[in-house]
C-alpha cells in the first residue's frame, strides 16, 4: 500500500485535505512543512513506501520548487502534485514528468482523481522497471 504525503502549514486546511483523501486512499500522512517531509523521505522504510507527495506551490523556509527539487534528489521518480501551482512556476523537463500541477480553484473531486492518476502511474513504472530487471 503506497503512503500519500500531504505537506500544508495550514491545520485547517491540512485537516480537510487529509480526510477527503482518506476516503479513497488508505494511507495518508500530513506533515507541517517541507523540512518534516524531507526527514521522512529520507528514512529507508517510509520512502520505500511513499508513492506521492502533494503540496502548496509556496511554503514558509524552502519553497514550492525548491522542495519539489530537493525531493527529486533524494527520489529521481516520485511523483509530486503541486495544489494551486502553475507549470511557468519551475521546469517540468527538469522532473520527468513526475511533477502535474492543479491550478485553482479545483474541486475535491480533481484532486482525487489526480492523485489516483498519479499514483497508478508510479505503480505502472515500478512494474516496468522490475519487469526490465527480470529479463
Amino acid at each position: 500500500m503506497q503512503t500519500i504525503l500531504l505537506v500544508d502549514n495550514d491545520p485547517l486546511q491540512a485537516l480537510f485535505r487529509k480526510s477527503f483523501l482518506e476516503r479513497r486512499f488508505r494511507n495518508v500522512l500530513r506533515v507541517a512543512d517541507a523540512a518534516e517531509a524531507l526527514c521522512l523521505v529520507e528514512q529507508p522504510h517510509f520512502a520505500l513506501s511513499l508513492g506521492l507527495v502533494i503540496s502548496p506551490p509556496n511554503m514558509p523556509g524552502i519553497g514550492g520548487p525548491e522542495f519539489v527539487a530537493e525531493l527529486h534528489e533524494r527520489q529521481p521518480h516520485l511523483p509530486v502534485l503541486v495544489l494551486g501551482g502553475s507549470s511557468e512556476e519551475t521546469d517540468l523537463d527538469s522532473h520527468g514528468g513526475y511533477v502535474r500541477y492543479l491550478p485553482k480553484p479545483f474541486a475535491n473531486q480533481d484532486l482525487l482523481d489526480v492523485a489516483d492518476e498519479m499514483l497508478m502511474q508510479d505503480v505502472r513504472a515500478e512494474q516496468l522497471y522490475r519487469n526490465r530487471r527480470a529479463s
